[in-house]
């Protein structure tokens, strides 16, 4: 009979490096919780108010366009001394 090769269970290294982290996920709720509020307050204020013309597509757009992808690009750095390529 054949010996069968045993599946290596680590990752490899470009799939390690593309993991999210807990860090990740907390900046990701705080993107998500800020669009949640924008869509409150455009849903509170009246039609043509301050509030729901100029505040709260603000609010959304820090939250879709700032804090979300801030939350896919956070990487931590390594302040090991080793050189992570080798």
């Amino acid at each position: 009979m054949a010996k069968l090769k045993k599946k290596s269970s680590k990752a490899p290294a470009f799939i390690e490096h593309l993991t999210l982290k807990n860090a990740n996920f907390i900046i990701f709720g705080i993107g998500i919780l800020t669009i949640i509020i924008g869509y409150y307050i455009m849903a509170t204020g009246d039609t043509y108010s301050f509030q729901s013309l100029s505040l709260a597509p603000i609010v959304l757009l820090i939250g879709y366009l700032i804090i979300i992808p801030i939350a896919i690009l956070y990487k931590k750095k390594n302040n090991s001394g080793s050189n992570p390529a080798n």
